[in-house]
């Protein structure tokens, strides 16, 4: 990726971790751990302080709730095993989506066919290109 500022999603089930308890972190935002899957890791090492995201309820309600913002860049996760390899990254809420964006609209636009979300469903942590961000900032009135 770019030095630019670079777009991801992140999955959480809302029972787990919602949107709500995300804003209620505040500005100093909170670990995203708990990510098991070294393609994740992979993309959680990728990203830089600056960086925004799409916060997404999976299982229910499958849809774009709010943006996110990194705070801070990859460390050792401290909810994983000692030496385990696994990283966190820190966010916080930036802003709510005023509609959310559903999986089942994403998936019935055609220029999102390609999205992550939409190719590799269980990736928990995934690149958003800049066109995406657009479209999906627009669907959500943002």
């Amino acid at each position: 990726m770019s030095k630019d500022k670079n777009y991801w999603l992140y999955k959480s089930e809302p029972d787990a971790w919602s949107w709500k308890d995300q804003v209620a972190v505040g500005a100093k935002g909170i670990a995203w751990e708990g990510v098991r899957n070294h393609l994740a890791k992979k993309n959680l090492m990728s990203m830089r302080k600056g960086d925004q995201g799409f916060f997404y309820h999976s299982n229910e309600g499958k849809d774009i709730v709010g943006i996110v913002e990194v705070v801070r860049e990859y460390y050792p996760d401290p909810s994983a095993e000692d030496g385990d390899p696994w990283v966190v990254v820190d966010l916080k809420a930036i802003k709510p989506l005023p509609k959310p964006v559903t999986l089942a609209v994403i998936k019935a636009e055609p220029t999102l066919a390609k999205m992550s979300l939409v190719t590799s469903a269980r990736l928990s942590v995934q690149p958003v290109t800049a066109a995406e961000w657009k479209i999906i900032c627009t669907m959500g009135g943002v």
